[in-house]
């Protein structure tokens, strides 16, 4: 499904990832976790192609494609979606607007179903009808704006979701939700991939579901079974690299 390659990224000329490797195969869940800065939401956002981030060495492949020098929407286009940490507000664009036409335009849907389709994703991440009546995450709270990544989500149903940070700003009510919406897509056929730096979410998971993959200084140094959340949450990142000799 998804294979990054020796990948080497800098931002303002200032390298960030250091090789990185990772494979995701079809309908897996891999969560990325480490310390702040080190280059889990790069990793991200180079997947989803953000422009501002330069590939200097290495690929990324989905399926047997080379998307590394491939737009956004082309990414998207084949399945690739990323739910933002810090999604923005699009003062003027309605949800359903936008949400109609993402299912018009990818799916081929007729107007009249997507709207149908849409309320009821949307009952079931606690969105009142005239909720999506309001525009794209003007006035939401944390909690709501990872609601709405997530129902994008379950609408698109893309071949892997990258999810960067959801458990972000959000109160424990959603984080229920959103955990389970997050084990629904997992179990429905959809490719994972969890950013995070703390283990709250993952709590709400099956450990037995996920493979764990830690990041210091721009490179994978640690992979373990979803049970090393336990002992990361327990011991801290530091103790984890002193342990592993990863701290050199």
């Amino acid at each position: 499904m998804l294979k990054v390659e020796n990948l080497h990224v800098t931002v303002e000329n200032r390298e960030i990832l250091k090789g990185v490797n990772l494979e995701v195969k079809p309908g897996e869940f891999h969560v990325v976790m480490g310390p702040n800065g080190s280059g889990k939401s790069t990793l991200a956002l180079t997947i989803a192609g953000h422009p501002k981030y330069r590939v200097t060495k290495g690929r990324i492949l989905l399926g047997e494609e080379d998307i590394t020098a491939l737009s956004p929407d082309g990414r998207a286009k084949r399945g690739v979606m990323l739910a933002f940490q810090n999604p923005h507000e699009v003062e003027g664009v309605r949800i359903i607007d936008f949400l109609q036409q993402v299912l018009v335009e990818l799916k081929g849907m007729d107007p009249a179903r997507a709207y149908d389709v849409i309320i009821e994703k949307a009952r079931d991440l606690w969105f009142k009808e005239e909720d999506i009546y309001r525009y794209v995450n003007v006035g939401f709270s944390g909690g709501e704006r990872k609601r709405l990544e997530l129902l994008q989500a379950l609408l698109m149903e893309p071949k892997i979701l990258i999810l960067d940070e959801p458990d972000s700003g959000v109160d424990v009510d959603s984080l229920s939700i959103i955990s389970r919406k997050i084990d629904e897509l997992h179990k429905n056929g959809t490719a994972i991939l969890l950013i995070t730096h703390y283990g709250r979410i993952l709590q709400h998971l099956d450990p037995s579901s996920f493979m764990v993959h830690v990041m210091k200084n721009g490179r994978i140094v640690l992979e373990r079974g979803g049970e090393f959340v336990e002992e990361i949450e327990q011991k801290g990142f530091q103790t984890i690299f002193e342990e592993c000799g990863c701290d050199e």
